[in-house]
């Protein structure tokens, strides 16, 4: 099974990736961007404040498709549980704001380009956070951190949300890290168990 964990910046998601590490240690957990030569490419973007849209979002596809093959489909494929910290819904999210100004329905192109390769989570916890409070938390310290910008991916996530309901769990991200966790867990727990 895999289990993604989605949300803004700063609405906790690594906080409960490492807590879920504490309750399932046989679990495989990873994130993305990785921590591989294309992820480094990734957070080399990151800091580019005129990086080419189109381009980062190549960037990212790239480091995805290596994530499955080195480890995704491996782990699946061993019948582990992977729990990613971001995957593609961050993409379609973040990448379908940032093209909004150069693509007609971002979010469809980049759904495009994945479908044909990805593999679709089971499950997707979507920490949610106003954009206000994520760009305070997360310390507006690059230009995906910064609330306006925020406010378009939030409103992409809501659009996948819409589409999916099904897959997606909404956690409300503004509760205590421990009252997230738990509801994360319980959750988790239930959805295993059947």
């Amino acid at each position: 099974m895999l289990v993604t964990l989605e949300g803004l910046d700063g609405s906790g998601k690594t906080t409960v990736r490492k807590a879920l590490a504490d309750d399932y240690p046989e679990a495989v957990f990873t994130r993305e961007p990785t921590e591989s030569w294309y992820g480094e490419a990734v957070y080399r973007s990151i800091g580019e404040e005129s990086a080419n849209a189109l381009a980062e979002l190549f960037l990212y596809t790239a480091d995805h498709a290596d994530h499955l093959s080195r480890v995704i489909r491996p782990a699946l494929a061993a019948g582990k549980l992977v729990i990613s910290d971001r995957y593609s819904d961050s993409r379609y999210a973040y990448q379908g704001a940032t093209l909004a100004e150069e693509l007609d329905e971002p979010i469809n192109y980049i759904q495009s380009v994945h479908e044909p390769f990805t593999h679709k989570p089971d499950l997707t916890f979507y920490l949610d956070i106003d954009p206000e409070t994520a760009a305070e938390r997360s310390g507006k310290t690059n230009k995906f951190e910064q609330s306006t910008y925020l406010q378009a991916v939030k409103a992409n996530y809501e659009q996948l949300i819409e589409a999916d309901p099904e897959r997606f769990v909404r956690i409300d991200a503004t509760r205590s890290p421990e009252a997230v966790y738990e509801q994360i867990r319980n959750q988790l727990t239930t959805t295993l168990e059947q």
